[in-house]
């Protein structure tokens, strides 16, 4: 256990990062599934600019590489162009 006080504090403030992260990610990767299960061009080309933009916050805050990010996106595009 922590002896000092900026570590006790360390402790209960990394824990509420990483429930954040956690809730965020998975909301992300809930988005991209749905994008994915999605069979209209029209409907997926208005929700991937949402998507992206939860995918580039990730890559900000360093919960996900900026070039697993950047394969994201780009899987998601390719997959719209092709509807």
């Amino acid at each position: 256990m922590a002896n000092h006080k900026s570590a006790l504090k360390r402790i209960r403030s990394n824990e509420a990062k990483r429930l954040v992260n956690k809730y965020q990610h998975k909301t992300t990767r809930n988005a991209i599934k749905k994008l994915r299960e999605l069979t209209k061009k029209k409907d997926a080309e208005k929700m991937f600019p949402s998507v992206a933009s939860m995918i580039d916050r990730l890559a900000k805050k360093n919960v996900i590489h900026a070039n697993k990010a950047a394969n994201l996106k780009s899987g998601l595009a390719k997959h719209i162009a092709t509807l």
